[in-house]
């Protein structure tokens, strides 16, 4: 978490790299559709590989304790 910012005043609130206002959920979705460390580096100026890997270690325990009601799925 060391890497990762909450704040109400930055983002509304939604988790960012600290210092920034790069969004987890935009690091993800760029993992998400393939892109490679060095990519998202070039994209976003100033992070780090272990900045990315802080986004996956905090996407991990999220889901961690995240339950699913399946019983209403469509």
């Amino acid at each position: 978490m060391s890497r990762i910012s909450i704040d109400p005043a930055v983002c509304h609130g939604k988790p960012v790299l600290k210092g920034t206002r790069i969004l987890v959920s935009n690091i993800l979705a760029d993992l998400a559709i393939g892109r490679n460390y060095q990519q998202i580096s070039e994209d976003y100026p100033g992070i780090q590989p272990d900045d990315i890997k802080a986004v996956l270690e905090f996407s991990a325990e999220l889901a961690a304790f995240e339950t699913i009601d399946l019983s209403t799925a469509v």
